[in-house]
């Protein structure tokens, strides 16, 4: 019986490394969530253009927004009364070409 030999491959991620990139995988996991990140990868918008681009309430995209900001993949601006969001965490370009990639049409 013929063993693998181990190649010279980088050390495996810490576990709760990993379990806190589960967590904001699951936060991403949600369509509305994936089109406000297409969208915000393209420009800065409100909540309002955000809820409407999703056809969804204002305060329903407030949550989803909360939830990825939490995360660390988002920030949000004021302009007056006005707040705008935009991707802060770089790496959710990469995501979203895979995403793109495999279900885009």
């Amino acid at each position: 019986m013929a063993t693998k030999a181990k190649s010279a491959s980088p050390a495996l991620t810490d576990l709760r490394a990993l379990e806190q990139a589960a967590e904001c995988l699951k936060t991403l996991a949600h369509p509305h969530r994936l089109r406000m990140v297409q969208m915000l990868l393209r420009g800065r918008y409100t909540v309002g253009e955000l809820a409407e681009a999703c056809g969804i309430a204002s305060h329903m995209a407030s949550e989803h927004l909360r939830l990825m900001q939490r995360c660390g993949f988002l920030t949000s601006e004021k302009d007056g009364r006005r707040a705008y969001y935009q991707v802060a965490e770089p790496h959710l370009a990469d995501l979203m070409r895979c995403v793109e990639a495999r279900f885009g049409g």
